[in-house]
């Protein structure tokens, strides 16, 4: 079984832009709740920056990456097929499929299948970069070995 790679693609766009969209949304209720409150960003009487501050500052962080992991898929070249293991190379194992792109986790296709989005940054992909179709390498000490490369 073969992976459609575009939906794939589409499918973790999606997942992205779903994130942004939260972090995007929890920032904004956290605005509109100061400015209704009349509420500073500034430390609170304790000298402490205060709970709702580190939120918003942790939304700001997530909503960064997220905009990152954006800018990375909008850079994959997701139409060509690979002959070695490099960014945008959808790797299909004996037991699972590898998307090398950005850290989203397992992304669930409508077909049923489950994709792994990794970024180049994961371990496997450091075992995996610049191998060919029926190269074998190592993961979590255990041998596997590629059987298809889109």
């Amino acid at each position: 079984m073969s992976i459609n790679k575009e939906q794939l693609y589409l499918t973790c766009l999606e997942k992205v832009n779903s994130q942004i969209n939260k972090y995007q949304g929890k920032l904004d209720e956290i605005n509109e709740y100061n400015e209704e409150n009349n509420m500073s960003s500034e430390f609170d009487e304790y000298g402490n920056k205060g709970e709702m501050l580190n939120e918003y500052e942790q939304n700001v962080e997530h909503l960064d990456r997220a905009r990152e992991m954006k800018e990375t898929l909008a850079n994959i070249d997701h139409t060509h097929r690979s002959e070695v293991v490099r960014p945008g190379s959808v790797v299909e194992t004996e037991d699972s499929y590898y998307y090398i792109s950005v850290p989203l986790g397992e992304v669930q296709m409508e077909s049923g299948s489950k994709v792994y989005a990794i970024s180049t940054e994961a371990p496997i992909y450091k075992n995996l970069e610049g191998l060919k179709e029926g190269d074998s390498f190592q993961n979590n000490g255990k041998e596997a070995r590629i059987v298809g490369l889109y």
